[in-house]
């Protein structure tokens, strides 16, 4: 464990040794032009975007999903079930990203790595790709119910490579390969080792506005599996110094392995979440 972690953190230091990375401007020194704004926020909805942090800047993001709306009245529309992510994300520089965040959804607790590898020019290289790494701890397990557990049972990791694209002025999207794997899993039949292929976008409305969504699909699900690929859309709104971001999801838990792997809802029954990504730059 104690080496895994050494060389998930070494990553994205290793790979920018390689290249020089450049802040969110629109030229360099040689003239090159570069996309801006592909998205606004950190995340599209539940998959995180190319966005990064800048150099320096601290950002804090509050994740709230009520409960399921199905439940009506009964549960306030999901107010009395509602779970929370607090994450803490900071530029080391221009390229790179770390994270540490806790989510009340199985009280998981994770450390993150974010890093640029390449950007989209204007008349050159056509996307913008980025990679995520996370390592999860699960603090929920308890040894009562698992007499065999340990504590890397409670373990799990996340490696995805976020490529991007704006396609124009008002419209970008986004391809996320996604390799995710937890030490202990509630399906018998679900391999430890799991991948899925995200997809995102966001429309522009206004200066203020637009209209994110994004999916997930889930390439080696067990078939006896109560869990359903994630589909969220919702509105980001950009307000000075933070974005606040609206959605409706099928998906309540707000880390990769939480919304890819144990997504319960299923938007044809309405047993679906409404939530908010609110974060405030420092």
């Amino acid at each position: 464990m104690k080496h895994l972690l050494i060389i998930f953190l070494c990553i994205p230091f290793i790979i920018n040794s390689q290249n020089d990375l450049l802040d969110e401007i629109d030229t360099d020194s040689t003239g090159i032009q570069y996309a801006t704004a592909i998205f606004k926020g950190l995340k599209i909805v539940n998959f995180e975007s190319t966005k990064l942090v800048a150099d320096k800047e601290f950002t804090f993001i509050v994740s709230h999903r009520f409960g399921s709306l199905e439940n009506g009245i009964d549960t306030f529309f999901g107010l009395d079930e509602a779970v929370t992510r607090l994450n803490f994300v900071y530029g080391i520089s221009e390229g790179i990203n770390i994270g540490v965040s806790r989510s009340s959804f199985l009280k998981i607790f994770d450390i993150s790595a974010k890093y640029r590898l390449l950007r989209q020019q204007e008349n050159g290289f056509p996307f913008t790709i980025v990679g995520y790494n996370a390592i999860l701890i699960n603090t929920a397990l308890e040894k009562d119910n698992l007499p065999l557990l340990e504590f890397k049972h409670r373990l799990g990791y996340t490696v995805q490579f976020l490529v991007s694209r704006k396609i124009n002025t008002n419209f970008s999207i986004e391809l996320a390969p996604t390799f995710f794997h937890d030490n202990y899993v509630v399906i018998d039949e679900q391999s430890n080792s799991q991948f899925a292929l995200g997809f995102g976008g966001r429309y522009k409305l206004s200066k203020r506005w637009s209209v994110n969504a994004d999916y997930g699909l889930h390439l080696n699900r067990a078939s006896n599996s109560p869990f359903k690929n994630p589909l969220s859309i919702g509105l980001d709104l950009e307000t000075g110094g933070h974005v606040f971001q609206m959605h409706f999801t099928n998906a309540q838990a707000m880390n990769t392995n939480g919304f890819l792997g144990q997504g319960f809802g299923d938007w044809s029954d309405g047993n679906i979440y409404f939530g908010f990504n609110l974060s405030r730059t420092f």
